[in-house]
């Protein structure tokens, strides 16, 4: 394989990398990309799987300690149901809880869904439909702590993020649109959404893993797949932590802007 056709990789897993943590969909920009330089690369969904799993590696040790401590405090209150481990036993929950109906959705319609995500017009219709969710709660606040999500509260969150598995729509801005319109802090919506990104992606890898072991020409796309992977985690990281500060700021409005010129350019010119 040659050295551009390996940067190709290297450059769609930056793409991945950056648009993952922040509301303006990851799977949406690399069909872009395909559109705009003909990647042959994006109809192979193994290098998804693969450049998803840079992003949660990154995701998962940007959140290393809270995610530690909240597995240790769910066996913990379970063994001793002592009270300073019960707001993360509960939390768990929530976490499984707002996973529960996009898992089951994503198993039920698939097929219709990998169908869909071919249209690049309803990508950027789906931009529009992000642009205008994210102005909707860009000057929102909220009151609510991690402890004061409610049952409610997750199921809610855990729908918005079925409307994310339409293609085009950000899953990280369904997610923090729920969480604020259940009025969670900035910061609490932020980090449930990053929080629910985890299973979810762990599901989406466990689902693929069967076609990526089987595929015939893994030998030859070791390297690329690799270099793409890295790309990806890396680059989730700082996008990551960058976001997380701009939605402390409440800045969200950059955003929807961002989404509206991206989605009228896509549906004019693509």
């Amino acid at each position: 394989m040659n050295i551009i056709k390996i940067l190709q990789y290297v450059f769609l897993g930056i793409v991945q990398g950056f648009t993952e943590p922040i509301p303006v969909s990851s799977s949406g920009h690399l069909m872009i990309m395909k559109e705009l330089f003909n990647f042959d690369m994006l109809n192979d969904m193994n290098f998804e799987i693969v450049v998803n799993f840079g992003s949660f590696i990154a995701i998962f040790f940007l959140y290393r300690k809270e995610i530690f401590k909240i597995i240790t405090d769910f066996f913990n209150f379970i063994k001793t149901k002592e009270e300073r481990y019960k707001e993360n036993y509960k939390y768990a929950w929530l976490i499984v809880l707002a996973t529960i109906p996009a898992g089951i959705f994503g198993l039920l319609f698939k097929d219709k869904i990998e169908a869909l995500s071919g249209n690049i017009k309803l990508i950027g219709i789906a931009l529009l439909i992000t642009c205008l969710a994210l102005f909707l709660i860009k000057d929102a606040k909220g009151k609510k702590d991690k402890k004061d999500i409610s049952i409610l509260d997750s199921i809610i969150v855990g729908f918005f993020q079925v409307i994310a598995l339409f293609p085009g729509i950000s899953r990280s801005g369904a997610t923090i649109v729920g969480a604020t319109s259940r009025n969670m802090k900035r910061e609490t919506a932020v980090n449930y959404s990053f929080m629910l990104y985890l299973p979810i992606s762990v599901a989406t890898m466990i689902l693929g893993v069967k076609d990526l072991a089987g595929a015939s020409n893994l030998s030859t796309l070791a390297l690329p797949y690799t270099l793409g992977m890295i790309a990806s985690m890396i680059v989730t990281y700082f996008s990551a932590k960058w976001f997380i500060n701009v939605m402390k700021k409440g800045k969200l409005g950059y955003f929807s802007l961002y989404c509206l010129i991206a989605g009228i350019l896509v549906i004019l010119f693509l």
